[in-house]
């Protein structure tokens, strides 16, 4: 009867005469009712949150062989929610439920595996496991599996299942999905691209209190992508995100946007030492774009004194994890003895690493290696093409300088008249 009014089944939906019931089953010794009664008092649904007793009563209905209970209990150990964290006794506790069947410690085990969480980290398992929970219908594994896909994780990249399994999860109602198909249309991952698509998924997940989806709808706001640009609205977006608690922390990825729009006075005033402070902030919970931005905060003086020795440092531990821009900086740092000695050929080494991933500031840097002959023999055919593709892409430093190319017939023939149009270009850039 309890199940009747928490899910309003063939009656009006009533949490506190549904805790009522599971407390009054539970004193009669009723597994079900316990576990029920725990997951109250954990999401504080009839009652006020009890973070403590959910756990002793999770560990009651636990002990008494409720599988749910067992994975339940499993969380509570996995967050530290009314006991002290312990991701072993999680992993373990997972793993029992999951012998026993229960779908969604399936899928948690699956979660460990796939994060090396109290476990050895083990791609594989962890993807056959989100398959299993998947066959089982579990709608968190769904939306998981297609991570796998869409990522390569365990099994082969298939950017089209991936899709249709967000689609698939998202149709359920699964916040992480719709977020996630929201970023497939965004960049056309399984499908066409589709940018309102993705501001509209953005939003619905983002009304629903998704940190993710509040970043992005906020990166969506910014660079006016699905919707027209309003740096505001973006701003207050990633304050919040930036604000709200995940895991212990706000929102990483949303402390270094909001760090980006004070050093830049977008939707805000400009204030270069909060930047500092928040791409800090955001570098100490191991953000790596943020890591490279306070490592142009050291090099520039921006918000802080000038460091170019940290500058350095900072762009090399990041670089070395596969962040683009921080590969092209740490090239302009060996380009012209930032932080360290110079040397030119691992400066040319760097850009080319880094114009190979399309960061378009490398691709006009190289393009200054092969005209200038810096690390590498000089080839101005190859200048000139590596300042158009850049120029393509709109970089102002690249149309200025395939504009002098144009001008004095620089890896092409002289053609004032572009040369006119480029610099013109670029100027209206700012």
């Amino acid at each position: 009867l309890g199940d009747y009014y928490f899910n309003g089944i063939g009656t009006e939906k009533d949490e506190t005469k549904a805790f009522e019931l599971y407390k009054e089953a539970a004193e009669k010794g009723s597994t079900s009712a316990i576990n029920n009664l725990g997951y109250c008092y954990f999401n504080g649904i009839g009652t006020e949150k009890d973070e403590t007793k959910a756990f002793e009563l999770y560990k009651e209905a636990a002990e008494k062989g409720s599988t749910s209970a067992i994975n339940n209990l499993g969380d509570c150990y996995f967050d530290g929610i009314g006991t002290e964290k312990d991701e072993t006794k999680a992993f373990e506790l997972y793993k029992e439920a999951a012998e026993k069947g229960n779908t969604s410690a399936i899928n948690n085990l699956g979660y460990c595996y796939f994060g090396g969480i109290g476990t050895e980290k083990d791609e594989t398992k962890a993807f056959e496991l989100y398959k299993k929970a998947v066959e089982e219908s579990n709608i968190n594994a769904i939306n998981e599996l297609g991570f796998c896909y869409q990522n390569g994780i365990g099994t082969e990249k298939d950017e089209i299942k991936a899709f249709e399994l967000y689609n698939k999860a998202a149709e359920k109602g699964h916040i992480d999905a719709i977020n996630n198909l929201g970023f497939c249309y965004q960049n056309g991952i399984g499908t066409e691209k589709d940018e309102i698509k993705a501001f509209e998924l953005y939003k619905e997940a983002a009304e629903k209190s998704h940190i993710d989806a509040i970043n992005n709808l906020g990166f969506c706001y910014q660079n006016g992508i699905g919707t027209e640009k309003d740096e505001i609205k973006a701003f207050e977006l990633y304050k919040k995100a930036a604000e709200k608690e995940a895991a212990e922390k706000g929102h990483v990825i949303a402390i270094d946007n909001l760090g980006y729009c004070y050093q830049y006075g977008i939707g805000a005033k400009k204030n270069e030492v909060k930047a500092f402070e928040l791409y800090k902030n955001a570098a100490e919970m191991n953000q790596i774009d943020a890591i490279n931005n306070l490592g142009n905060c050291y090099k520039y003086g921006i918000g802080t004194e000038k460091d170019e020795v940290k500058a350095f440092d900072l762009y090399k531990e990041v670089a070395e994890k596969g962040n683009i821009n921080a590969i092209d900086n740490l090239g302009y740092c060996y380009q012209y003895g930032i932080g360290t000695e110079k040397n030119e050929i691992r400066a040319f080494e760097l850009y080319k690493k880094a114009a190979e991933m399309n960061q378009i500031d490398a691709i006009n840097n190289l393009g200054n290696c092969y005209i200038n002959g810096i690390g590498t023999e000089k080839d101005i055919t190859k200048a000139f093409e590596l300042y158009k593709k850049a120029a393509e892409k709109g970089n102002a430093n690249a149309i200025v300088n395939l504009g002098n190319c144009y001008k004095n017939g620089i890896g092409t023939e002289k053609d004032e008249t572009k040369a006119f149009e480029l610099y013109k270009e670029a100027a209206e850039k700012g």
